[in-house]
Parts: structure tokens; sequence; C-alpha cells
């Protein structure tokens, strides 16, 4: 799955849109692609002379993988949004720079009609790099954006 195809899902675009491919994805496994390039807004503040990545884009990267995930089969998701609910377990094993490809790979530990939990881990190279478990809500848009 190409960007193009990701955006179709997906209602994020950039600078928040963190996953540029889709290259595996199964019933209840998604692996998504995240290429870290010097020119990422967040680079210039974080920190300006050794760019590292923030752990909370990772855990959102993985989050996003995760709603492609949830999202792909349900027919009338421009009325959806994925509302990240939870994040448990979060651990960050090495930084992320620039240059780097992140590979995000998400799998549902629990789902029901309209809360899934996900266990990720995010890699460069085949190093751990970053791993947590996220909860997803699905939403109407119309009842998230009216929420208190």
């Amino acid at each position: 799955m190409d960007i193009n195809q990701i955006r179709e899902i997906l209602p994020h675009r950039y600078p928040m849109l963190l996953v540029d491919r889709i290259v595996e994805m199964e019933p209840e496994r998604i692996v998504g692609i995240k290429n870290v390039t010097n020119t990422e807004p967040f680079f210039s503040g974080h920190f300006p002379d050794f760019p590292v990545m923030p752990g909370v884009l990772i855990v959102e990267a993985m989050a996003q993988a995760a709603g492609v995930l949830v999202l792909k089969n349900i027919g009338d998701r421009d009325r959806k949004l994925v509302l990240l609910v939870s994040i448990d377990h979060a651990r960050f094993r090495k930084p992320v720079v620039p240059g780097d490809q992140l590979r995000l790979e998400m799998t549902v530990v629990k789902r029901r009609a309209s809360v899934a939990k996900l266990a990720g881990r995010a890699t460069v190279d085949g190093a751990l790099v970053a791993e947590a478990e996220v909860m997803c809500k699905l939403a109407e848009k119309e009842e998230a954006l009216s929420a208190p």
C-alpha cells in the first residue's frame, strides 16, 4: 500500500502523517514503514545538534499503522476516526535519527466492535528501537468532534 492509499484511509496529513508505506497486512497484523528524513519538522528543535525522533512520535507512527489496520475494511470509514485512548508498556531502546527506516509492526491483542488493543514493535535494520501496546477506539467523527 503506497502513501496515496494510506491517505485514503487515514485522515492525517503532513506533518502528522507518519506512515509512508504498508508492506504487509493480514487480518490481525500490519507492517508499516516510516522513512525518517533530515527534513522532518521536529528535528529543528529535537535536537538541533543531535537530531533524534521523539519517542511520542514513534508511538504515534505505530498507532497510525494500527489505524490503517482497524479502518481498512470498514465501508463507511470516511465517517470514522480511530482515536488513541491508551499507551502501555512503552519502551525506547535506541535513538531514531535521520536516514533511518522505521519498520512498524503491529499485532492485534484484543478486538471488540469499537475498541482494539495492539502490541507493537518498531525496528531499524532489524534492531528493536521501541515497543508499546496501544488501545484505539473507533468513533464517529461527529461524536469525536463534539466531545467535551
